[in-house]
This record gives structure tokens, C-alpha cells and sequence, in this order.
């Protein structure tokens, strides 16, 4: 039998119950604790740079969607974007270039088919000293504080002792949508969303950590970040300062302070069009239909956190039109 949610999150790989489990939790709770005992001695140089949070992000043909994008998360804080392009075929640059002409983005051209996570590095690579916290997230995903209005006021008591940061995914479907207008906010046509969290999460980097780039541990360093104190590599710790390792999520209540709403689907039709033209990691795009209600039939409940955030993204957007 399988364990497929928890009182807080739906587990994106569902567990087996039995002895055999229960027995690898119990080794894997002994190998956090000693992580976090690691990490509560760490004590990073902090210096400051020219950037508080920065995101990278790497896309391809996705212009309808960068402009929004690029307002929400700078108006939570995000104050650069490291922008890796992937072979992108539309008019992206019209989007782009007013913001790179703001310093908002350094445009990086990449055109390295499935090689996400090598963009990744590069940026680490190339920018990590440019900003104190670096956040690997993509163009269907928007910070959202919750007990804060900025995500650098949430990171901050981080800083001094913990090498990455993972908040979780609220997902949205389709909200009942075949089809709309993308001249619309993505932000405020899609509330409707699974009644937990999603277990997989995204991560901040604290660039006040090295980081270990020959490490087999960071071959997914998006959603599970090892950043490296004295030679030491650790796991990121999540929103509620546990440790993320091995399928272990702890969260202490209900309400999380921060999330990223990922608009995984979006509508029917836009759905679609995303499967059709794959993109930056899979050459062939695994997300058929059968996946996409997968997802869809979990849509049980409504999350408006966004909402407080969108006057002030319409108005943005507006100015900067």
C-alpha cells in the first residue's frame, strides 16, 4: 500500500508503508540531525552585494508570460533576473529589452538543448557574486510571502547559518478554463489549486556558502540545493528551518509563510501548447493528457495569497507598458 499525502503536503513520489520504510526514516532523521548541528556551527562571512535576491531562470518561446512574470516577482523583492534564453523563437526580446535596458536582467543566450541544470551552474558560476541569495525558478512559478511582503524579509534570518532555502509548491490547475485571453493575468484568472502543498519545493541559495560543483548531489539543485561550508556539502533546510533530505518534509502548521504558486497548467488549450513544443529539460515532453488530469482532480481548494499583490502588479504593469 502506498502513502500518497501526508496531513500537510501530497508526496510527489509515494512512499510504501512497512518496516523497510519506516527503518530508512529512522537513518535518514539521524543523518539531518547531524546536518543541522553542521549548519548551526556554520558561521559564512556576510558582505554585501549588489543584489539582496536574484532569481535564474531559463526559458524558450515563452514571451506571453515574461512580462508578468518578471513584475510579480520583482514587486515580492526579487530585485535581478538572470535570464538564460533557450533557442526561443518568438518575440521575447520585446518583452525583455525594456527591463534589460532598467538593469532589472542580464539576458545570458543559451543555446544548449537540455542543459537546464548546466545553465544553473553557470549562473552560479558567472553571478553568484553579484547577489546574497540566488533562486533557480521557472517562468510558471511566483513567489508569494505570505507573513512578509518581501522575500528578502523572509530569508534574512536565514543568512547567517543555512546554505539554501527550499519553499514549497502550492500547484494550480486550469480552473475550469478551456481557454482565455493571455493578455490576461496569470496571477488573478488561476485560484484554484490542491487543498496541500505539493512536497517538492524550490530553492534559494546563500551565496555566503561555497558551492561544490562536482557534487552528484546537486544534479537537481532547483529543487534540492547542497550548498558547501569547509569542504562539508548540506541540504537546504525548508520554510520552517527543517531539514529537506531524503523525502523528509516537515512543515508545524497549516498556513506556511511564504509559497511559490506554480501555474503548472494553466488552461486546457495553453496546456496543450506547452506539451506540444517541449521545452528547456525534456526533448520530448512526458506531460501527456492523462497527466494533466492527474493533476486537475486534486483542484479541490481556492488560494487568493496572490491577491494582495495584485493592484500593485496591474498598476506596474501599466506603467512599464
Amino acid at each position: 500500500m502506498l502513502k500518497t499525502e501526508n496531513k500537510y503536503f501530497i508526496l510527489d513520489n509515494p512512499r510504501k508503508k512497512g518496516i523497510r520504510t519506516f527503518i530508512k526514516q529512522k537513518l535518514i532523521e539521524t543523518k539531518c540531525f547531524i546536518y543541522k548541528r553542521l549548519l548551526d556551527i556554520s558561521h559564512p562571512k556576510i558582505t554585501e552585494k549588489k543584489y539582496k535576491v536574484s532569481v535564474c531562470a531559463i526559458f524558450k518561446n515563452e514571451a506571453p508570460y515574461l512580462k508578468e512574470w518578471i513584475e510579480f516577482n520583482h514587486l515580492v523583492g526579487v530585485e535581478h533576473f538572470y535570464m538564460y534564453n533557450n533557442n526561443s523563437e518568438d518575440d521575447y526580446l520585446s518583452v525583455l529589452n525594456p527591463y534589460i535596458e532598467k538593469g532589472w536582467i542580464t539576458l545570458v543566450q543559451w543555446p544548449h538543448n537540455q542543459m537546464q541544470m548546466e545553465s544553473y551552474k553557470d549562473c552560479i558560476k558567472n553571478f553568484a557574486s553579484e547577489t546574497k541569495w540566488l533562486g533557480f525558478i521557472d517562468i510558471d512559478e511566483f513567489i508569494v510571502p505570505k507573513s512578509t511582503d518581501n522575500i528578502y524579509d523572509f530569508l534574512q534570518p536565514f543568512e547567517r547559518k543555512r546554505g539554501a532555502v527550499s519553499i514549497y509548491w502550492r500547484l494550480y490547475g486550469s480552473s475550469g478554463l478551456i481557454e482565455r485571453d493571455l493578455k490576461s493575468s496569470v496571477a488573478q484568472d488561476f485560484t484554484v489549486c490542491w487543498p496541500k502543498y505539493s512536497d517538492v519545493g524550490k530553492c534559494f541559495y546563500n551565496t555566503a556558502f561555497k558551492f561544490d560543483f562536482n557534487t552528484k548531489k546537486n544534479s537537481c539543485l532547483h529543487h534540492n540545493f547542497w550548498a558547501n561550508w569547509h569542504g562539508i556539502n548540506l541540504p537546504p533546510v525548508n520554510i520552517f528551518d527543517k531539514i529537506c533530505f531524503g523525502g523528509r518534509n516537515i512543515a508545524k502548521k497549516e498556513d506556511f509563510p511564504i509559497q511559490i504558486n506554480h501555474y503548472f497548467t494553466k488552461s486546457y488549450k495553453e496546456y496543450a501548447i506547452k506539451r506540444a513544443k517541449g521545452d528547456v529539460y525534456f526533448k520530448t515532453n512526458p506531460h501527456d493528457e492523462e497527466y494533466f488530469y492527474e493533476h486537475e482532480m486534486k483542484c479541490t481548494a481556492v488560494d487568493y495569497s496572490a491577491y494582495k499583490y495584485l493592484i500593485k502588479l496591474k498598476l506596474a504593469m501599466e506603467k512599464h507598458d
